[in-house]
């Protein structure tokens, strides 16, 4: 018998995901709901990664937690396991990439800490919530990521160039986005960049990872946000000998209403 999700429930899909019945990309799943980026790494890198979060809160804007060991967040979601509720994990060793994985229970160790980075998914609702147009998600797409030209602010081990996600808008409609985005901080806020991405060192025809729609169309004009994903190329600096992320764009789902997060 087929099971029938509830995808605008998060923990109906997180309970999904946990039995493997659904592995999809989360940036049409549980809207309205706030979605995070996943790092998880030993307990002595913690406090440095804590600190590059603070030190780089347009990339990294850090929503909650773990204690070393445990496996839940319960500020930012109900029944959730950080260690089986992600579509896919990507596994770091010394941190280069060194694999997939649909759940990270065998890698788990007393000594490790996880951490949720805010997520553009969580503003895309709002967005079209306020009649701004997502050509990505109509055509049933994701958007794209780049690596900038600019550098993040170290600390510790941690440095690295940022990344960011792009969007594409008219130029009026763009501006009503960086006005909106501008009040949720803690998805990544106002846009870093708007227009000419060579000013940022982006070949839109290069996304980082691939996927994503990279082809304006008639008066669109590229909007680039901070990225959860800066946080991949920090790994890669630090080389911790085990960091374990969400892969792309399977988020974590949160019990968390987006406009908690509303500030003026």
């Amino acid at each position: 018998m087929t099971t029938t999700i509830d995808l605008a429930d998060p923990a109906a899909v997180r309970r999904a995901i946990r039995a493997g019945t659904f592995r999809e990309f989360t940036n049409m799943v549980a809207p309205g709901y706030v979605q995070g980026n996943l790092v998880i790494l030993p307990e002595r890198y913690a406090d440095d990664f804590r600190a590059y979060c603070a030190a780089n809160p347009r990339p990294c804007p850090l929503l909650g937690c773990s204690r070393p060991g445990q496996p839940t967040i319960p500020e930012l979601a109900r029944d959730f396991d950080v260690r089986t509720d992600v579509g896919e994990y990507q596994i770091f060793c010394d941190g280069r990439p060194a694999g997939l994985a649909h759940d990270v229970k065998d890698l788990w160790r007393a000594d490790l800490v996880a951490f949720v980075l805010g997520c553009s998914f969580s503003f895309e609702h709002v967005l079209m919530q306020a009649g701004l147009p997502l050509r990505h998600i109509a055509e049933r797409s994701v958007s794209p990521m780049y690596v900038t030209s600019r550098e993040t602010t170290p600390a510790g081990p941690f440095a690295g160039k940022l990344v960011v996600s792009m969007r594409f808008f008219r130029a009026a409609d763009a501006e009503r986005a960086a006005e909106i985005t501008r009040r949720y901080p803690k998805f990544h806020g106002a846009p870093v960049h708007i227009g000419a991405p060579e000013a940022i060192g982006v070949d839109l025809a290069n996304p980082y990872g691939g996927h994503g729609l990279t082809v304006p169309r008639g008066d669109e004009i590229p909007v680039f946000w901070a990225c959860g994903q800066t946080t991949h190329l920090a790994i890669a600096t630090a080389r911790p000998p085990l960091a374990i992320t969400h892969s792309k764009a399977h988020m974590v789902l949160t019990d968390r209403l987006s406009d908690e997060f509303l500030e003026s």
